[in-house]
């Protein structure tokens, strides 16, 4: 496992962009890591709702999606897929795990977007939609958080769901303890401070 440490896999934790980060597709991200281990990393940027309606691509889904009941930009690669992340409660694992839904950390996994809707609808707590992810290659995403782009910090089974997400940055960062919760409060535009 070349370049992994102790905590090797990071999957299931949320990667928060820090304000250095010079990436306009990042500004602000807030990344769920649905995979990382040494042949690379994937996830989605919880934060980025676009004006589409699920309803508008996948009949069905759009009655299952938490508010706002729009497909979210998961990251610049392959923005023609779509992934469903959805929290079941109490994370079911094994035979109780709903099918079309893979586990991913926790309550958090993968639905099958193949699957009927109504196949998954009774097991789901929240579901959200997202057009394309981001990606990065081999030692890539090590390379980033050792240049100080990202902090590494928990997911929440809420942070799916967050109906105000245009504020998860800042309230992800506020429920951390010490110095980072400070940069919550970093301003937007810091030539206007």
């Amino acid at each position: 496992m070349s370049g992994m440490t102790e905590v090797s896999s990071l999957t299931g934790r949320l990667l928060v962009a820090t304000p250095a980060l010079a990436d306009p597709n990042f500004d602000r991200a807030v990344v769920l890591l649905l995979d990382h281990d040494e042949e690379g990393s994937l996830g989605v940027v919880l934060n980025r709702p676009t004006p589409v309606d699920v309803n508008d691509i996948l009949e069905g889904w759009g009655d299952l999606a938490g508010e706002p009941g729009v497909v979210f930009q998961g990251g610049p690669v392959s923005l023609d897929s779509a992934l469903g992340v959805a929290v079941v409660p109490g994370g079911a694992t094994g035979e109780a795990a709903p099918l079309g839904w893979r586990r991913v950390h926790g309550a958090i996994g993968l639905v099958d977007l193949e699957a009927p809707p109504e196949l998954l609808a009774s097991a789901l707590g929240s579901l959200r939609i997202f057009a394309g992810y981001a990606g990065w290659g081999p030692g890539q995403l090590e390379d980033e958080l050792v240049d100080g782009a990202w902090y590494v910090v928990e997911s929440e089974p809420g942070d799916v769901s967050c109906p105000v997400p245009e504020r998860l940055w800042r309230e992800v960062l506020r429920r951390q303890r010490g110095e980072l919760a400070m940069v919550a409060t970093y301003p937007d535009d810091p030539s206007l401070n």
